[in-house]
Parts: structure tokens; C-alpha cells; sequence
């Protein structure tokens, strides 16, 4: 039996320890709050569950007063919710266009139209695969607005069809209830949410300088009327190309066209979305295919055999 007055070395010898032993286990208990000075000498043995409140108490007022913060913050915002939808309302106005700048900015206007749209989403997606980074960061977003119901049209440039990650974007997307279709050619990158806003990058070549808000109607009928005129050209992005033996395929056909109108290798890959390299390939392929010895006979030879047509 050890009683509360022992000093170190009784409770080592009854307990058969070693002083240090007896001392780290008392500094624990103390610390822990299961040991405690007694007044009239000696330590008082304090049972767990007194322990507990004594040490937790000061941690449960400080979550309590945390709580309570986080509510009075919860309903301030939750006040200026009127302001913000009569703001967004005035920012809608119909004779409108609105310009963002910084990427952050950017991501934020357009989870916010993306969240907020209920009946259409309208998408030109150019520049064949898309970086995989931007897939991730907008998948789950998509999803979201699929599940909402919202009617979503998605069309890419038929070398998208080649890049991995993409089809897979695809995939899920169709998956979900999507329409997906791909074409040869893209003007630009766009986004239309219920008819109603129209997102469009200022420089095309850059999209993350800035974009830009349109929500004229008269503007915003041409955009629809341009989404619609490549829509009804495109073919749905999951089709494979049926043609067989010497026909060329959409992308060589499409190679083939802006050949004959006297486009450089650069400036074709940029418009088909498809590096120079690989241009340069279908070129070479082309021309043997065709027998020819220069890009304008290749141009010949494949007008006079239709493929232009």
C-alpha cells in the first residue's frame, strides 16, 4: 500500500522501480491531472472522469466560443443574400457586357453561372485534348450541372477524339446525359448558360487574361446561331470513322482543305487544334498517298478526286 506522503524513493521500493522511473510516471499523472497537491501535504489521487472535466473544460468553452463565432458569421452572410441576388440582377441587365480579368476571377463568375444555370449549357471547347488539370478541375462541376438537369451540348475538334484524357472526359460526360459531338474547325473558346449569358475570352489565344460577360440579346442570338451552325455540322464525338481504303479520313480531309487554301503547316495545326509535328505527318502521308510532288498538286489531285467535296 502506498500512501499519499511516501516520498520518491518509498514508492520506488514498494513499487519496484527506480526513482526516475516513479518520477517520469508522477510529472504524467500530474499532467494529466489524475494527481494533485494535497494542502496539508503529500498528493490526492483524482478519479478520470474529474480529471477530464477539469482538463478539457478550457477546450470546450474555447470550441463553444468558436461556434459561436462561426454562427453570428454564418447568419451576417446569410443576410446580405437579398443584396447580393438584386446586384447580380443589375449586373444582368440585358444591354450589358461585362468584362473579368485574373484567373481567379474567372473560375469564380464561371462556377458561379455554372451553379446557378437551370435549363441549357452550350460549349465550344477548342484546341483538340484538353490539359488534364483543366478535365479535373471541371468535371465535377459538370456533373453537377448535368444532375440538375440541365440540357448540356459540348463540342470539341475531331483531334480531340485522339487524346486519351479527353475521351474519357467525354465518356463521363455522355455517361451522365450530356450530347457531345465533335467538328473539324472551332472559331473560339464559349460558354452559353440558358441562353441568357454568353462567356467569350478576350484573346483567344490567351484564355486566362480575361473574359468577357455578354448578355445582349442581339449578340447573344448571333453566338447561339454560330453554336448551332457548327453543332448541326459536328458528329457525335463517340461515331468512328467508317471510311475505308484510300478515302481520307476528317482529319486528313480537313488537312487536305485548308492546304488548298494556301495555309502553312503552323497555321493549320493551330486551327485543327493539333501540334506542327503532326501536320507535318498527315501532309507527308497525304502527298504520298496522292503521288504528288508539292502541296499544290496534292491539292490537285485530291479536288479532282472529290476528297475536297
Amino acid at each position: 500500500m502506498i500512501h499519499p506522503t511516501d516520498s520518491v524513493s518509498q514508492i520506488a521500493t514498494r513499487a519496484g522501480l527506480t526513482e526516475d522511473e516513479v518520477t517520469t510516471a508522477e510529472e504524467r499523472l500530474f499532467t494529466l491531472g489524475l494527481l494533485r497537491t494535497s494542502p496539508s501535504g503529500g498528493r490526492v489521487a483524482i478519479s478520470p472522469e474529474s480529471a477530464a472535466d477539469a482538463l478539457l473544460a478550457p477546450l470546450e468553452q474555447d470550441i463553444l466560443q468558436r461556434r459561436i463565432a462561426m454562427a453570428a458569421t454564418r447568419a451576417r452572410l446569410h443576410a446580405l443574400s437579398g443584396d447580393y441576388l438584386e446586384a447580380r440582377s443589375m449586373r444582368s441587365a440585358k444591354s450589358s457586357i461585362e468584362v473579368v480579368e485574373g484567373i481567379e476571377n474567372i473560375r469564380a463568375v464561371i462556377d458561379d453561372l455554372a451553379r446557378t444555370c437551370t435549363e441549357s449549357l452550350d460549349a465550344l471547347v477548342p484546341g483538340g485534348g484538353q490539359p488534364e488539370g483543366a478535365i479535373r478541375a471541371a468535371t465535377p462541376l459538370d456533373l453537377e450541372t448535368l444532375e440538375r438537369g440541365v440540357k448540356t451540348r459540348m463540342l470539341f475538334q475531331h483531334t480531340a477524339r485522339k487524346h486519351r484524357a479527353t475521351v474519357v472526359y467525354a465518356g463521363t460526360l455522355i455517361a451522365a446525359g450530356a450530347q457531345v459531338r465533335s467538328v473539324s474547325v472551332l472559331p473560339s473558346r464559349m460558354l452559353i448558360y440558358d441562353a441568357s449569358c454568353a462567356v467569350l475570352p478576350i484573346d483567344p489565344l490567351h484564355t486566362a487574361a480575361g473574359v468577357a460577360l455578354v448578355r445582349a440579346p442581339a449578340v447573344l442570338n448571333f453566338l447561339q446561331q454560330l453554336f448551332e451552325h457548327y453543332w448541326d455540322r459536328a458528329i457525335d464525338f463517340a461515331e468512328e470513322d467508317q471510311r475505308s481504303g484510300s478515302e481520307p479520313s476528317d482529319v486528313e480531309r480537313d488537312v487536305l482543305v485548308l492546304m488548298a487554301a494556301g495555309k502553312k503547316d503552323e497555321a493549320i495545326a493551330h486551327q485543327l487544334g493539333m501540334s506542327p509535328r503532326s501536320v507535318s505527318r498527315v501532309v507527308a502521308r497525304l502527298m504520298e498517298r496522292l503521288g504528288a510532288d508539292s502541296r499544290f498538286q496534292a491539292g490537285a489531285r485530291a479536288a479532282l478526286q472529290g476528297w475536297l467535296s
